[in-house]
């Protein structure tokens, strides 16, 4: 029961994220809260298997302050790199080939 309750709250750090940082026109909807999620359950069970406590305190805060980071940090990484994507292409698309050129002149 208490793995849901972490995955939620990951899910909910991860919407956090999408939402205050910016960017978010450049990824998905449910990209970030997935990350989030995935990564609170990951470390969840790690640090069950490690022995700590499922009813303690820390085993909490440490999956929920890791996942926020990877939320935060994935939306920050995919914001830049997309955006620099899609000028690309655009550039790419915006200019014809040589070998359109060629097919249109025949």
């Amino acid at each position: 029961m208490e793995l849901l309750f972490v995955v939620l709250g990951g899910a909910i750090l991860g919407l956090a994220a999408r939402y205050l940082l910016p960017l978010r026109q450049t990824h998905g909807v449910l990209l970030i809260p997935s990350i989030g999620a995935g990564v609170a359950a990951v470390v969840w069970v790690a640090l069950t298997w490690l022995g700590m406590p499922w009813d303690g305190g820390w085993i909490w805060v440490i999956s929920l302050v890791v996942s926020g980071l990877a939320s935060a940090a994935t939306a920050y990484l995919i914001g830049p790199k997309r955006e620099r994507a899609d000028v690309a292409l655009f550039e790419q698309l915006s200019r014809p080939s040589a070998a359109s050129r060629t097919a249109s002149a025949g």
